[in-house]
């Protein structure tokens, strides 16, 4: 597929202006119009979404009730900075919030812009609530570009090149993935938790539990390349912070608002995190982020502590609450359950048909296919991934890697049946084709990913 003259020169005109660091490359894909789950481009040209662009499309794009939502807030109230005065959309928000996450107790929601921030503010929050200053979180974790939160990020190397030392007392732990266990065992019984024995052993080694503020975790490690921990280790790491004082902070950014069938992804391991971190879909696009925890713990911080300009802008707020109320009454959350089991039903069959396709992995709308060139070494298939997802670019799927080898296959919520099922037949022959050598190696000049 050419670009055409169109194409090109937005695309120039932005390569000129705009900073390099915003971008990873993957198609010379200029986007025009949204609706449901399908894109067009300037050409005209549709696409079905797999993508949601990160998790953010959860209700589809452009939903008739979130734009509409958006419309009637815009005509009443454009901003009120939360700093100096209150506003209703921000009270409903706020009750509809602490109505959906997990936890029976008193709660109570801080906001800002972005699921970074958010993470910079759960942070602060445990520091000032524990009265001590180190943060445990974990390898190949992603949480945002902002300074805090890249410094409990260690997803990649160049989010962090030549930035300089992060924020201090930051420790990482490796992530329990079963498929690639970063402490180099086979099988789970050879394993015996070893993981968890190397979080223990923080403990003998460098600190004492009385001297770490909290656990930061995704519940479903998403850039890594859609990892899920063992139930067994999430019990482990959850009961060993109540034991110690230590705060468990669930990060939602990915997993949560219906992603995964559930409204957030710590609910399919039964915990009760003490901060919940939410952004992404929270505002179907618009800049929001929230935090949720008890309300002792939000208590201990104080005015401004966390308070943004422009953070729970009433028009955001409406678009969240038209979220909240869309993923309720389409019932989202058992579609998303039910579709997500085809999806990976209808993938795995692909594991025995080419030695490549070695692993498919998720809940919900949150699913990986792992690439390799070998089953055995589990060497990272990159070029492979490059080429499966430039075939689907072209055959008319919008779908992305990441983890250097993993396919992303993160659709809106509201993808119907039909959508969905052309979707993985374009992903199938795209496969077939990769794999038989009829994509070009000239594609991999344009296609980066990371």
């Amino acid at each position: 597929m050419n670009s055409s003259d169109l194409t090109r020169s937005i695309m120039e005109k932005d390569a000129r202006l705009l900073s390099r660091s915003i971008r990873i490359p993957f198609f010379p894909f200029v986007v025009r119009t949204g609706r449901g789950a399908t894109l067009k481009d300037v050409e005209g040209r549709e696409y079905i979404d797999f993508l949601s662009f990160g998790a953010i499309a959860n209700v589809g794009h452009n939903h008739p009730a979130v734009v509409a939502a958006i419309k009637e807030q815009a005509e009443t109230l454009v901003h009120c900075n939360p700093a100096y005065a209150f506003n209703e959309r921000v009270t409903e928000l706020t009750e509809e919030l602490v109505g959906i996450t997990p936890g029976t107790g008193s709660k109570k929601v801080a906001y800002g812009l972005s699921g970074g921030d958010a993470n910079d503010g759960a942070i602060k929050a445990a520091r000032a609530y524990t009265g001590r200053q180190k943060i445990i979180a974990f390898l190949r974790s992603y949480h945002g570009n902002t300074f805090g939160a890249m410094s409990i990020s260690a997803v990649s190397l160049p989010m962090r090149y030549r930035f300089g030392p992060g924020v201090p007392e930051i420790y990482h732990v490796p992530y329990p993935d079963c498929y690639r266990c970063p402490m180099g065992h086979q099988n789970n019984q050879e394993c015996q938790m070893a993981c968890y024995q190397y979080f223990l052993g923080l403990f003998e080694t460098l600190f004492a539990p009385d001297e770490v503020a909290a656990v930061i975790m995704e519940p479903i490690q998403g850039d890594a390349g859609i990892i899920i921990p063992p139930l067994a280790y999430m019990k482990k790491i959850y009961d060993f912070c109540k034991e110690n004082g230590i705060l468990f902070i669930s990060e939602e950014v990915q997993s949560g608002m219906g992603r995964t069938g559930r409204w957030f992804g710590s609910e399919h391991f039964n915990l009760e995190p003490d901060i919940l971190i939410i952004g992404k879909a929270l505002a179907s696009g618009l800049p929001l982020s929230a935090l949720v925890a008890r309300d002792d713990i939000f208590d201990a911080w104080s005015s401004p502590g966390h308070v943004f300009s422009t953070s729970c802008n009433p028009i955001c707020c409406a678009a969240a609450l038209a979220t909240i109320n869309v993923i309720r009454k389409e019932g989202l959350l058992e579609k998303t359950a039910a579709m997500g089991n085809y999806i990976k039903e209808r993938l795995d069959a692909l594991t025995t048909k080419y030695e490549q396709v070695s692993q498919v992995r998720g809940l919900g709308f949150m699913i990986g296919v792992e690439l390799v060139k070998n089953r055995v070494t589990k060497e990272r298939a990159r070029d492979l991934a490059a080429k499966i997802v430039w075939r689907c670019y072209e055959q008319g799927l919008y779908l992305t890697f990441f983890s250097g080898s993993v396919l992303r296959i993160c659709p809106p919520l509201v993808i119907k049946p039909d959508e969905l099922d052309r979707g993985l037949s374009i992903l199938e022959t795209a496969i077939d084709d990769a794999v038989r050598g009829r994509v070009p190696d000239s594609v991999l000049d344009t296609v980066k990913g990371w």
